[in-house]
């Protein structure tokens, strides 16, 4: 059996040394780096080849790769490297790894052509400038395959280790039993339809109940079936925190049920939470941590795959253990153990953001990957946020302000072009919110020079710390990138916002200049996604809320053979009371009336039935008047706040709170963190109050997503897809807190008329039994009694 390895990771395993610098950044966007690599071949002679396949092998090693282009007029191979800023300051550890990459090129390309010497060549192109620097050698065949059998040599020990430790994974994955002395009712046939998707090397949607344990029953089929499917690695992708804690928790028991079993699992956080010196830069001689980084790494490699931690997890705490007793940097060390993992879990944006860690490796290595997608309906979103980019013109004032002279130029060029755009005649200046067919090339250039101007600068002066300017230098980049795959995918916009500055002792404030807002909005996800879902061998996504399935399959850009399962709830509708509350209106013209009718509700649910409930509402501001007012009619009923911008302290208390014999309700937004992935079984939560559909609010952001779906998918599915689909989703989620076993019992009030109408209740979970009610007269004073409204249709 031969181990495959890609030249350029071959050449970081063997030819990276020193420090671990990022101070020459940013590097060229995805696509800038393909025009460049373009535009270098364009001007090469009709006999250049680009993109030349070439692979050798060594012992139990395969190398392969594809250098960028090979020139046989002049017996010139070329290594093409794209860049911007000053070529000088270029940390000559990055040099030394290119040379490295471009002569295991040339050895394979002197065999393959079977040639007795080549030219070798470094072509470093200025995306700014569009100017080549040449760095070019001959070599003899002799001499580059003494060098790559040498390289090869470095490698071949921890090849062999990694070939062993593939064998005896795959053999103790093939003999792996399920970790749990039986299935779960629904675990199984969620199982069977994970394991058939990675047969099949599709993609699967899984709508299944919360509570039956999806996380081990989408984990282990994809396991089994890696040795049969020849998986490489399987990713784990999680929205939240609690997600990412799930799998490590399923992956541990696994690991702990089959003892043979060497999984190698790692967790990937977030840089900001893995770096230990946040106040310091990303270099040798800022970081202690960064300094002779690559010197010390393969120690601290080593040490890490051979005593992972408890449960043979490398979770956030077992990496730094591991990087601080050796010296390196806990987040990059976690990047490079990618590499050696058999499963890696982590968030969303690692395998499906702009420039996703996971998604770029698997490409680069040619990994077979399965990916699972966790709380899948929170892609979307998500995949919206990535793909979307927002500028903020008071951000630019403030940089300009504190400019040196060398940004003075190009920072009043690109004020002026977003002055002109914002007040251009198709812009009216009382308009607040303006949508373009596109943003300006005059806008871009102007963004495009200054963002040039700021890396320079910042070249010039490393040592300088200003958050301000480098806070909008990075939006101005990633505004710059969205903007060159701009589409029918996403919208341009321009909010006007009243600026205000602050003078005198007391804090009192002025009105100042009026500024703007420009962002890139993605309304579609899915041509930026369906990329990322190719390049996986298979991928399921699970969720208790993926209805309706045509939805997700359009936004998510899933492929047109995408398989679906929908696991029936193990739960009775004997366990839960639904109850729509027919004669309250949370519309916003009538929230002020519902407090009291609410308010009332909830007091006599909690008379009847003492325990712990949850209250869930649209917005904060709807929250805290609702509160006051129960508090002030109820205050001897136990109640505590979800809060705007909670820490993760205040949302452990405001969970702590639920416990088995405890009483009271608990107040939260819809939406919010107490909304999905909480799991308060039993006594700790017999019921919940939603005073919401969770439809997104009507103003004219959310209108024109609606025309632009409706562009995407047909002006019949455009209301459901902006406003139904997404608010309804919110709903079932929340409820599905209350039953998280097959022996709790609870009550849930969905309160608002609309959820009585029959297009609202065919999105409501099948196993529901929905009963409506409407609240006694007497339990409505005159004062709060509001008006009956009916309308046709679902309206927000």
């Amino acid at each position: 059996m031969r181990y495959v390895v890609a030249v350029r990771a071959l050449c970081e395993f063997t030819a990276k040394q020193g420090d671990l610098d990022l101070r020459f950044t940013p590097s060229p966007s995805a696509q800038e780096g393909i025009a460049g690599h373009a535009l270098v071949a364009s001007r090469r002679g009709a006999l250049y080849q680009a993109e030349v396949s070439l692979s050798g092998d060594y012992k139990e090693l395969r190398v392969r790769g594809r250098a960028d282009g090979y020139d046989a007029q002049n017996r010139q191979l070329e290594e093409v490297k794209t860049f911007r800023g000053d070529l000088a300051d270029m940390p000559e550890n990055h040099r030394q790894l290119h040379w490295a990459q471009v002569k295991v090129y040339g050895w394979l390309l002197c065999q393959k052509l079977e040639l007795a010497e080549v030219r070798l060549a470094l072509v470093y192109l200025d995306i700014g400038s569009q100017q080549e620097t040449v760095l070019a050698e001959c070599f003899t065949a002799e001499a580059l395959k003494g060098y790559f059998e040498a390289q090869c040599e470095k490698f071949l020990d921890w090849a062999r280790q990694e070939l062993a430790h593939r064998a005896a994974r795959d053999a103790a994955l093939a003999a792996l039993a399920f970790p749990h002395a039986a299935f779960r009712t629904g675990q199984r046939e969620l199982a069977e339809a994970v394991y058939r998707s990675a047969a099949s090397s599709r993609c699967l949607m899984a709508q299944a109940p919360t509570g039956i344990g999806k996380t081990i029953a989408t984990v282990f089929p994809l396991l089994k079936a890696a040795p049969r499917q020849h998986i490489d690695k399987v990713f784990f992708l999680a929205a939240k925190t609690p997600g990412r804690r799930l799998a490590l928790d399923a992956l541990a028991l696994i690991n702990r049920s089959a003892p043979t079993l060497p999984l190698r699992i790692i967790e990937l956080v977030a840089r900001d939470k893995a770096c230990e010196h946040l106040d310091k830069a990303c270099h040798g001689e800022s970081c202690p941590l960064a300094r002779g980084f690559y010197d010390r790494l393969p120690a601290a490699r080593s040490a890490a795959l051979a005593e992972p931690g408890a449960g043979g997890l490398l979770d956030k705490e077992a990496l730094r253990t591991v990087a601080l007793a050796h010296g390196v940097c806990p987040y990059y060390l976690s990047q490079d153990l990618v590499r050696w993992s058999d499963v890696v879990v982590g968030d969303y944006n690692y395998y499906f953001d702009v420039s996703a860690l996971l998604h770029g490796l698997t490409v680069a290595n040619g990994w077979r990957v399965s990916v699972l997608v966790d709380e899948a309906h929170n892609l979307v979103d998500r995949a919206r946020k990535m793909y979307s980019a927002e500028l903020d013109q008071a951000e630019l004032a403030g940089v300009r302000q504190s400019a040196g002279p060398a940004l003075k130029k190009p920072l009043d060029r690109l004020h002026r072009a977003w002055r002109d755009l914002a007040r251009g005649p198709q812009h009216p200046p009382e308009q607040a919110y303006q949508v373009c067919d596109s943003p300006p090339d005059k806008f871009l250039l102007a963004l495009q020079q200054a963002t040039a101007a700021i890396t320079d600068d910042l070249e010039a002066h490393p040592t300088r710390v200003d958050a301000a300017l480098q806070r909008f230098y990075f939006d101005a980049l990633h505004f710059s990138r969205i903007a060159e795959s701009f589409g029918a995918h996403s919208l341009f916009d321009i909010t006007l916002d009243d600026a205000r500055v602050r003078n005198g002792p007391f804090g009192s404030s002025r009105p100042a200049a009026r500024f703007s807002r420009l962002c890139i909005r993605n309304v579609v996800p899915a041509p930026f996604l369906a990329p990322r879902f190719a390049a996986a061998r298979s991928a399921a996504l699970f969720s208790a809320t993926l209805s309706p399935q045509k939805y997700h399959a359009d936004t998510l850009g899933l492929p047109a053979d995408t398989a679906w399962v929908d696991v029936p709830s193990p739960f009775l509708a004997e366990q839960l009371a639904v109850q729509v509350v027919s004669d309250i209106s949370t519309r916003y013209q009538h929230r002020e009336g519902s407090l009291a009718p609410i308010a009332h509700l909830m007091a006599r649910q909690y008379d009847d039935k003492p325990g712990n409930y949850l209250v869930f509402l649209s917005s904060y501001d709807y929250l805290e008047k609702l509160a006051e007012r129960f508090r002030q009619l109820h205050p001897q009923v136990p109640i505590w706040q979800q809060t705007r911008r909670m820490d993760e302290a205040a949302r452990d208390e405001f969970l702590a709170r639920f416990v088995p014999e405890g009483r009271g309700i608990g107040f939260a937004v819809l939406g919010g963190a107490f909304a999905e992935g909480i799991d308060l079984p039993g006594q700790r939560l017999i019921g919940a109050f939603i005073a919401t559909l969770g439809l997104p609010q009507v103003n004219p952001v959310n209108e024109q997503i609606k025309l632009r779906m409706a562009e995407n998918f047909g002006a019949r599915q455009a209301y459901d897809y902006t406003y139904l689909y997404p608010g309804i989703q919110k709903v079932v989620q929340a409820a599905g807190r209350v039953i998280r076993t097959t022996r709790d019992q609870g009550v849930i009030f969905l309160m608002d008329d609309r959820f009585a109408r029959p297009q609202v209740q065919r999105l409501l979970p099948s196993w529901w039994q929905v009963r409506q009610m409407r609240l006694r007269p007497a339990s409505v004073t005159d004062a709060d009694r509001r008006v009956w409204v009916s309308a046709d249709g679902v309206q927000p």
